[in-house]
């Protein structure tokens, strides 16, 4: 989930997108909080998690998860999803420390230290449990985020972004077809990629990926195949589309996203700001 990513995002457009609608899927609990988490329902999606983490405990992901509807009603509260926020280069840069809600962070930071001690016991046990590896992708990247955008710590969340990259690495090695994790691969590899050659060379030193094209097409992967972060990876796109001054892409990702979660009124006003 690293909203850094579109700064710099140019890419070349699927003829076409799998329909939004048959991605998540209303008869599992975990897909119905994400629904309800991309509709802005918090509360909704706060309880369905809940739930989840009663009847299953020792889920990494159902905590992992309910720490992500509390970062995006932050996002949602502070306004930080805007568009022209990131198609101007300029304007990111100066944009000012929103005032963060110490209750909501706690929460947010509780939920992630949880399921990674979670995921933790479960990697001791067995290094390759997809499900833990995932919830470890996801902390990495959803703490990527907070940083960057609420505390506005863009060194620090690179650092996130390459431990999110470096685990989801190993998860595809266990399970090449879990398309949410490209989406950190890809971050890593766009983002690191748009240094100078020296720079990228003393990353590759390190195990940076700094492969920019490869970023973008695992970017991609998840915009077209994921499934929790299906539609994140979309509007990322649709943002993409609007610094590459094409509006129709923009429009169709936006319509489609607008359409199935009616209740979230960023679509709608990132529409008619393209119209």
């Amino acid at each position: 989930m690293h909203l850094v990513l579109i700064h710099f995002l140019l890419v070349s457009w699927p003829a076409s997108w799998t329909p939004l609608t048959s991605v998540l899927s209303r008869s599992q609990p975990l897909d119905v909080g994400y629904l309800e988490m991309y509709n802005l329902q918090f509360a909704d999606a706060h309880r369905t998690f809940a739930d989840w983490e009663k009847s299953h405990p020792l889920d990494p992901l159902a905590f992992t998860s309910d720490g992500a509807a509390y970062l995006f009603s932050e996002f949602d509260r502070l306004g930080v999803l805007q568009s022209d926020l990131f198609v101007d280069d300029g304007k990111f840069k100066k944009r000012k420390r929103p005032d963060a809600d110490p209750v909501v962070e706690a929460a947010f930071k509780g939920d992630l230290d949880k399921s990674d001690r979670l995921a933790d016991a479960i990697l001791e046990e067995n290094p390759l449990d997809r499900d833990a590896l995932l919830a470890k992708v996801l902390n990495q990247g959803l703490r990527g985020d907070y940083v960057a955008l609420i505390q506005k710590k863009d060194l620090a969340s690179l650092g996130y972004m390459k431990n999110a990259g470096v685990i989801a690495e190993r998860l595809l090695t266990v399970d090449p077809h879990c398309y949410d994790a490209y989406l950190a691969v890809g971050v890593e590899n766009y983002m690191l990629g748009l240094s100078a050659a020296p720079v990228r060379w003393m990353l590759r030193l390190y195990g940076a990926e700094t492969d920019k094209q490869a970023g973008i097409e695992k970017l991609q992967l998840t915009a077209e195949q994921g499934h929790y972060l299906l539609p994140f990876a979309r509007l990322l796109l649709a943002v993409a589309a609007m610094r590459d001054h094409n509006r129709p892409e923009a429009r169709d990702l936006l319509q489609d996203l607008a359409e199935a979660f009616p209740n979230n009124d960023l679509y709608r006003k990132e529409l008619a700001r393209i119209q």
